[in-house]
């Protein structure tokens, strides 16, 4: 699999893939994140990104197209994405999710209370306003 970092001018397929799956776009080109393109032989196969630049990180927007689910490809590419944090300095990783949280448990991710949430994941707009409160809270020591 290879994974592109896209350009903050060529979020466009990424957005209409979210859009779809009914995740947050409105904050993609915002400073201070990074999406990847993932590609197999076959094609298309998802994406991906991280957001913030300290030891502590949120996982953006991991989403597999539909017809190329089912087959650990999340999983290949949810292992690059904890690996490509750590390389930069990440130590643990955060996110929300209204549906995933089965998958992200699956791989090492833990429930966390909302209001342990460090400070700059609190602060970021997935947490305050994109995800709903009841988003499932979670997070994963990396490093």
């Amino acid at each position: 699999m290879i994974a592109t970092e896209l350009e903050a001018g060529a979020l466009s397929d990424l957005a209409a893939e979210l859009r779809s799956a009914g995740l947050p776009i409105s904050d993609l080109a915002m400073p201070g994140r990074r999406f990847y393109r993932f590609d197999d032989a076959i094609g298309l196969v998802g994406y991906g990104g991280i957001e913030g630049a300290g030891a502590d990180r949120l996982l953006r927007s991991l989403i597999v197209t539909p017809s190329r689910r089912g087959g650990a490809l999340g999983a290949a590419m949810l292992a690059y994405m904890e690996g490509a944090a750590a390389t930069d300095g990440a130590a643990c990783l955060y996110l929300l999710t209204t549906t995933a949280g089965p998958f992200f448990r699956r791989h090492g991710y833990e429930t966390t209370g909302r209001n342990d949430a460090p400070a700059v994941i609190a602060g970021s707009a997935e947490f305050q306003t994109l995800c709903p409160a009841n988003a499932d809270f979670l997070s994963k020591r990396i490093a």
